[in-house]
Parts: structure tokens; sequence; C-alpha cells
């Protein structure tokens, strides 16, 4: 097996960016890649076909990072996927499936069994792919959660698999953080810890260096490279962490305000708009934060009547109602879609108790049903004579009443609601679409020459520039396919002698 873990000091310290570069950059050298998470905890995430005439669900980033690798995206990159539903409890999605649900209490027993499933899955990857560049998640040091790991060091204990760790230097505490990742650990989870990559470096590397010798000194591992920090490095988001919206250009614009939701999910639905050089996005969490929006969105959610109800809790359903009433635009997708109707029912208990039946905002003559079958595809149809596609993941079935047709769903005036995640990505049916609501806004716009696709591949582009400008490419790829040196100087304490590496 030839195969690499990037594994982190934290989360959000940058290795599904460093993945999806190395993705695209070994990619331009000819090597057959595959990406691959163990378990992703994220409530973004992506339909992909299995190849036997249905569909997987796997997370947005292993998506993305399949397309950086020119790889077709399919469950075994993802094999279990968690999406928070709750304070103490996600759905879980085993090889793109729904597989029910776990909580804190139930997790530690059924990790065995994920851990078959994932392995197995990496090893179905290997058999196929020349190189598999493994993403691990969170730290590889949570020393509390060891014993069942199977996403960090146990996955490279699994495979034999070297790893370099990413530390965020943005967020201050690099050297540290870097050292303490692998002195916690233990010797034989050490020995595969091949060295270090630094991420979100602004300033003059020249000041940097001598720390990172220091640090190739201290543990006997160099460090292979340090990524700058790049304004333009947000598209297709995993994590619902930094949600700062998108400015625009000087000038008239139309103003998108995208409700925050606490359990929002595919939230990468707006990235197309924030591409557009006339539009603000910004994420709403008071009604105040709608005064001015000439659209509002309501996003996808993983948890539908409780984010509905928080969203009257704070008073944002009458802000919602007031903006519609005014005659501008407001957008459901998915859970933001059946919020939009009369009542939500949940016949199945599938969010709620069984029989519960809540009242919606009542903007649309529709009601939403929950179903306990998950539906899972890859739509295509047309609006305003455009060509639209998207995807779908929900349990939640709307059931029209009246309205006109709107892909995906249904409209009602300047009221839209989709369950077709993604689809304004299509081009066309977005400037089609965003016209409508500049309408309603009386503001005189003109289409921009935005493609979405293409912007995402200079996105992928890029990183791969920056990968193989800024990392040793070169030794990342003999070290996945030779294997981590052997005779790695074990850091104390793990070595339990209290003496410092012998190469120091």
């Amino acid at each position: 097996m030839s195969g690499l873990l990037v594994a982190g000091t934290t989360s959000d310290a940058g290795k599904s960016i460093v993945v999806t570069g190395l993705c695209r950059a070994l990619l331009r050298r000819g090597v057959k890649i595959a990406p691959y998470k163990a378990q992703n905890m994220s409530n973004n995430s992506m339909v992909c076909a299995d190849g036997q005439g249905s569909w997987s669900e796997i997370g947005r980033a292993q998506w993305i990072q399949a397309r950086a690798a020119g790889a077709e995206p399919e469950a075994a990159m993802n094999p279990v996927l968690l999406k928070p539903g709750g304070d103490n409890r996600s759905h879980l999605v085993v090889m793109g499936r729904p597989a029910g649900e776990v909580t804190a209490d139930s997790w530690t027993s059924g990790r065995a069994g994920l851990a078959t499933a994932a392995h197995a899955a990496y090893d179905d990857l290997a058999s196929r792919y020349d190189v598999i560049v493994a993403e691990g998640a969170g730290s590889p040091t949570e020393i509390n959660l060891r014993t069942g790991d199977y996403v960090n060091m146990g996955l490279a204990r699994h495979a034999d698999l070297p790893t370099v760790v990413v530390g965020d230097i943005d967020r201050g505490g690099l050297f540290p953080a870097l050292f303490g990742t692998v002195a916690l650990l233990e010797p034989a989870d050490q020995a595969l810890i091949a060295g270090f990559i630094a991420n979100k470096f602004r300033g003059d590397l020249g000041l940097l260096q001598p720390g990172i010798d220091d640090l190739t000194r201290l543990t006997g591992r160099p460090t292979y490279g340090v990524l700058p920090w790049h304004p333009e490095l947000w598209l297709d988001s995993e994590d619902a962490l930094d949600l700062d919206g998108r400015r625009a250009r000087d000038g008239e614009r139309l103003r998108v305000a995208v409700i925050r939701l606490p359990r929002i999910s595919n939230f990468t639905d707006v990235d197309a708009l924030g591409l557009e050089p006339d539009v603000d996005v910004s994420f709403a969490a008071s009604p105040r934060d709608l005064n001015g929006a000439d659209l509002v969105v309501l996003p996808g959610t993983r948890a539908t009547l409780d984010d509905l109800a928080w969203l009257r809790s704070r008073g944002l359903d009458q802000a919602v109602l007031e903006h519609a009433a005014s005659g501008r635009a407001v957008l459901g997708i998915c859970g933001g879609a059946q919020m939009l109707g009369r009542s939500i029912e949940d016949p199945d208990g599938i969010e709620s108790a069984a029989g519960a039946a809540v009242p919606g905002l009542g903007l649309l003559d529709v009601t939403a049903i929950f179903g306990a079958e998950k539906v899972l595809g890859l739509p295509a149809g047309t609006g305003w004579g455009q060509p639209v596609t998207g995807y779908e993941i929900h349990h939640g079935r709307l059931a029209l009443t009246s309205g006109d047709d709107f892909p995906g769903g249904v409209r009602a005036g300047a009221v839209f609601a989709t369950m077709w995640h993604g689809s304004l990505e299509s081009d066309g049916f977005r400037q089609a679409f965003l016209a409508e609501v500049a309408a309603t806004a009386g503001v005189d716009r003109v289409a921009s020459d935005v493609v979405f696709a293409e912007r995402r591949e200079a996105r992928l582009d890029l990183l791969g520039d920056l990968v193989t400008e800024h990392l040793d490419v070169d030794a990342l790829l003999e070290l996945a396919t030779t294997g981590v040196p052997a005779g790695l100087p074990v850091l104390p304490p793990a070595g339990s002698t209290g003496e410092r590496p012998q190469n120091e």
C-alpha cells in the first residue's frame, strides 16, 4: 500500500486544504490518486453515484478532494459520516447509506464495527489507486480517545502510513503544538510521525526558519514546507466555523442575508452567490440582521423542527414574514424550504415524537412530511428556460397544494422553495434567479459572466500551485511510496526516560 496521512494539531488546522492541494499537485504528475477520510463529522455533504444505479452520501470535503484528484467521488472515500442532529446525537452514514443514530453514550461501544468498515474501505481504495492521501480528524493526540481511534493513528497503524502533522501558525503556538502532538503519543504512534507542515503563514519566512530548524533538531523530523495564508481559499468549506460572508465590490449591489441556523447544513449552497461581483452575502442571527436585505435565504438544516423553534425564539420568524410582506425575495433550501410551508409533519418520529405536527411560516401552500427513507439523488431540470442541476439529501418531502413550478419545489410570488442543494451553481439559472431578486428590490442589475465550475477549478489549481511552490512534493511523494524512515527518535514523556532525543 502507498499512502500518506495528513493529521493536524487541531480541527481546522488546514488538513483539508493540504490534502486537496496535494491531490491536485500529484494529479499533475500523473499519479493515480484518491483522497480518504475514515470518519467525517459535518453537515456539509454531497451525493455521488455508487456504481449500482443508486446514490451514496459523503462529506463535501472528500467530494471536492476527489475532484482535485481527478477521481470519481465514491463512498469509500468517506466511509463513516456523522451528521450532528442535536446536542447529544448524530445521524450516522456508513458507506454512503443511513445507519441510524449515535449518541455520546453509544459511541464508544459502536466504534469497533465502524473501524472495520472504515479500514476495509481504505484497503479497497489502496488496491485500485497508486497513492491514497488520507485526512485525519481533529488531532491525533486526543489521548482520551486513542483506544478506539480508527481515523488518525489507528488508521496509520492499520495501513503503516507515514504521517505529517499540519499546524496553523495564524492561531499562534505553532511550535509547542507540533512538538506536543508528537511527544504525547505512545512510541509506536510516534514512529509513524514523519514530519510537519506549517499553514497560514503571513510575513517573512526568514523569521520563522530558526524555529523550524530547532523543531527539526528537537524532534528529528523535518518540516516539509510552509503554506502561506491566502484570501481565496474559502470555497466548499467543510465546517461552519467561519461564516463571515462575502462582500461585494463598491457600487450598487444586492444584499443577501442567510439565516445562520444552529444546525445549518450545506451552507455551500450560497457559495455561488458569494462569487457574484455585485452581491453581498452575510449571515444573520437576529431580526435586525435582515434590515436592508434584498434576499433572505433559509438554508438547509440537519434538525428542521429544532431550528424552526430557534427561529421563533429569536423573533426571526416575524422578520422573515415582514420581509416577504414587503414584496422582497425569500429562498428556502431543503430544511429551509420545509419551514416556509403551512406545516411540518413527522408521522414516524424522524426528528420528534411520532405523529408531531408543527406549524410552518405559512408563506407557501405546502406541507412538509418526514419519511423514514432518506431521499438521495442528482436531479436535473430547467428554470426560466435555463438548465439547472442539484443534489438531494433529505427525509422531508414537500406535498404541494398550490403554487407555481420552481426547480425542486415551488414558488409563490417572490417566495421560492427548493429541495435541490447546489442549484445556484448552474450559471444561467442563477443569473435568472438574481434578475427576479433584483426586480423585487428595484435594482437594475446586469448579469455577470461568472462561471461557477471554472471558479471552482481555478481554486483547485490555486491550491495545487501553492502546494507545488511551498511544499516539498517530491519528498512527500517519496514518503508515501517508500514509507516512514526507520529510527525516528521517541520524544519524552512517551519514552519514559526523560532524556532528550539522541540526535539533538
